[in-house]
């Protein structure tokens, strides 16, 4: 029998290589907390519809920016779910389905990586937005943003962008180094 064939595995390589579905309930629970964003998603767009003529453009631009944030924050999940489960757990099998998204075809830890960070600067710039957009009387009594959280939020997001790029440059680089067998 060869010995790269899966029945010459001894029980302990059995046992690891096994051992990634347990990655199948966290993922089963990113779909359930999915869910819980659509919900918070029709709630929201609800409020907005129903209150339309009562808010401000100030305002209207603040609900609208939390859907793309909810919609944002659900294309996350989706990547982690999908590429997750493709990548550490079992091969979805989708070849030729209409609806595989494109990304998939070559999903990778590395290419999951640089398209997370990513999802988290696109989410980071949306907060970063609904701020400087409610920002209003900054400082006053009552305000809900102060010069100090305001800065930090800043810096916050300019971290995610450096990182991005850092994960991005080093991906480049291991890519562009020579494959060795």
């Amino acid at each position: 029998m060869n010995e790269n064939t899966p029945h010459s595995l001894n029980a302990l390589q059995r046992l690891i290589f096994s051992s990634r579905w347990l990655q199948l309930p966290l993922y089963l629970g990113l779909i359930l907390a999915q869910g819980v964003y659509v919900v918070l998603f029709m709630k929201e767009l609800w409020h907005l519809i129903s209150h339309a003529t009562t808010l401000t453009e100030q305002l209207i631009m603040l609900y609208v920016l939390g859907l793309i944030d909810v919609v944002m924050i659900s294309n996350l999940l989706v990547m982690v779910i999908v590429g997750g489960y493709e990548t550490f757990v079992s091969r979805l099998n989708l070849k030729n389905h209409p609806d595989q998204p494109e990304w998939l075809s070559h999903v990778n830890a590395s290419v999951l990586k640089v398209k997370l960070a990513m999802a988290i600067i696109g989410i980071s710039s949306i907060h970063l937005l609904k701020t400087f957009i409610d920002i209003g009387n900054l400082g006053a009594e009552g305000s809900r943003y102060t010069e100090a959280g305001v800065l930090w939020q800043t810096i916050i997001h300019c971290v995610f962008i450096l990182s991005a790029v850092g994960i991005a440059y080093t991906d480049k680089l291991m890519a562009a180094a020579p494959k060795k067998h």
